[in-house]
């Protein structure tokens, strides 16, 4: 049965089925990645939150999609204008994606540029006793916000890897903070806070 969003009760479109989604970060290597599962009637807004918590991202920047030559943002952003995109909270899924191995551009941060590919693995049936968004599986923390692009983050990596460290790596580390681990992947709590979308 279609629904309406809270937001501004945009007709929802019934499910017609689910997608299944591996989202990297371009140009890290080992990768830093998550599969999701989501329905086919969710906007690229709502695709936005999830891959915002599904990467670990504190969604404080700007951010666009990119189908080809067509950009997407947030309603707020379109607002400002000049922009050229398109409004992502009145876009479906199920209008932009249309088959297996289709791929597509997220970038989150214009200034720092985190492009992520996003590969639809599968298309599904939808599954009534499943939980949707659900995240699959996934590697490694995705960098720290602000911490000035794949230069600033390959230098945190060798600052923390670092026996002896020079003092530009102890500064690092201070702005960095206790407790980054680039290693580390919390499934269950990526899945605790998906629940609450």
């Amino acid at each position: 049965m279609a629904k309406k969003q809270n937001r501004k009760m945009l007709w929802v479109p019934p499910a017609k089925q689910a997608l299944q989604l591996k989202v990297a970060l371009r140009h890290i290597r080992p990768p830093i990645w998550r599969r999701v599962v989501v329905p086919d009637n969710f906007t690229l807004g709502h695709l936005h939150t999830i891959i915002q918590v599904v990467m670990g991202w504190e969604n404080s920047h700007m951010h666009a999609f990119r189908f080809g030559a067509v950009e997407y943002t947030s309603e707020a952003s379109c607002a400002m204008g000049g922009m050229g995109m398109e409004n992502e909270e009145s876009v479906f899924l199920q209008r932009v994606v249309s088959r297996p191995r289709q791929k597509f551009l997220y970038e989150y941060d214009f200034g720092d540029s985190w492009v992520h590919e996003v590969v639809v693995e599968k298309l599904l049936p939808l599954d009534p006793q499943a939980q949707y968004p659900v995240c699959l599986a996934g590697a490694r923390a995705c960098p720290p916000e602000d911490c000035g692009s794949f230069p600033g983050y390959f230098a945190l990596l060798e600052a923390l890897k670092a026996s002896k460290k020079t003092a530009q790596q102890k500064g690092l580390l201070e702005w960095l903070g206790a407790g980054y681990d680039p290693e580390r992947f919390d499934l269950d709590g990526v899945n605790r806070c998906l629940t609450g979308l």
